[in-house]
């Protein structure tokens, strides 16, 4: 059994959510808050100073990051969201790129902790890695979890692709595939399904059957009501359910109130997750998925930045854990094997 140190979770929680995008009328039409005057990108980022996956310390919350390209532009900085099945844009970078929003058309957008109505722009062309979308509209969204990126690039489209994500050495690449041997020294987790490009693993909380979203665009782990509940009912003495209250920000301007309890040991296949502070409410996005009337949570970065490398293979539904004790080696060589590939292929 592996067993981590969890980060403890802060004072406010700040998360993208899962995106769920569709296109709509202008009628009724939501606002979200106006964003700073620095969010946004000015420029294409220099890949030599910023961080691409940036670990969970006691100190902050890991950020997966990469360099992508919009109509041949770019690089710029898009937050890694596998809980989003649909990819942002600041307005910053629409500036940027002189795009033009499609009129009063909008999009609905469904983040943590509501929806909203917001405007899109339609791009020719979005690269990163082995990745490219063609003609595809991008919500225009500003939220505080982006802390500077330039978008989220959303999980639709990584369908058939594989995202490493090395830790140790500050390395993000998206693939069509890697060498196997890179696989052999880590954890294999099989997904139970994929519903709306999400990777839903099985897991148990304190001995109690939950369904655990894999999600790196969440700052924190959250959990649903059925799950906090369930977790009462086996621990009728209430001891370890003192909760704390909390806010809870996601991509639209709806703050909802969550409560903050030390969770028990979270075990998904060999892996034994400990001192977690999970936060649980009734969040928007558990009745998106459907998944609000039975036990379900969200594997924020508090928990997925703690380890020395992941590599999510959405072809295949597995997710590959590495940690100090697997060394690194193999998937170094896998890094390398990636980006001499797709220097090729420029």
């Amino acid at each position: 059994m592996n067993a981590w140190p969890w980060a403890l979770l802060g004072v406010v929680f700040l998360g993208t959510g899962a995106l769920a995008a569709a296109p709509q009328d202008a009628a009724d039409s939501g606002t979200l808050a106006d964003p700073p005057a620095s969010s946004g990108a000015t420029q294409p980022t220099n890949l030599d100073t910023f961080l691409f996956a940036l670990p969970t310390t006691h100190d902050h919350v890991g950020r997966v990051i990469v360099p992508v390209k919009i109509n041949g532009l770019g690089p710029f900085r898009f937050l890694v969201d596998t809980g989003a099945n649909h990819s942002t844009i600041s307005p910053g970078l629409v500036q940027t790129l002189g795009l033009k929003t499609r009129g009063e058309a909008t999009i609905v957008l469904d983040g943590i902790t509501g929806s909203a109505h917001v405007p899109y722009v339609a791009v020719d062309k979005l690269q990163v890695g082995d990745l490219t979308l063609q003609g595809t509209a991008l919500p225009v969204v500003w939220a505080p979890v982006m802390a500077g990126a330039d978008g989220i690039l959303g999980a639709a489209g990584l369908a058939d692709k594989t995202l490493l994500i090395d830790f140790q050495r500050n390395r993000v690449a998206i693939a069509n595939r890697i060498d196997s041997s890179a696989r052999t020294p880590v954890t294999r987790i099989h997904a139970l399904r994929v519903a709306n490009g999400l990777l839903i693993m099985e897991a148990r909380v304190g001995g109690v059957r939950t369904e655990a979203v894999l999600d790196t665009g969440s700052e924190r782990t959250l959990g649903n009501l059925a799950l906090r509940n369930a977790l009462k009912l086996r621990n009728r003495s209430g001891r370890g359910f003192v909760a704390k209250l909390t806010s809870v920000y996601g991509a639209t301007t709806e703050v909802e109130t969550g409560e903050i309890q030390r969770a028990p040991a979270i075990s998904i296949d060999t892996l034994s997750i400990t001192d977690v502070a999970l936060v649980f409410g009734d969040f928007h996005i558990f009745k998106v998925w459907e998944m609000q009337d039975r036990p379900a949570l969200i594997l924020g970065m508090d928990v997925l930045g703690t380890v020395t490398s992941l590599n999510v293979d959405f072809r295949n539904r597995d997710v590959y854990v590495g940690s100090p004790q697997t060394g690194g080696g193999e998937m170094r060589d896998a890094f390398r094997n990636v980006l001499s590939d797709q220097a090729m292929k420029r």
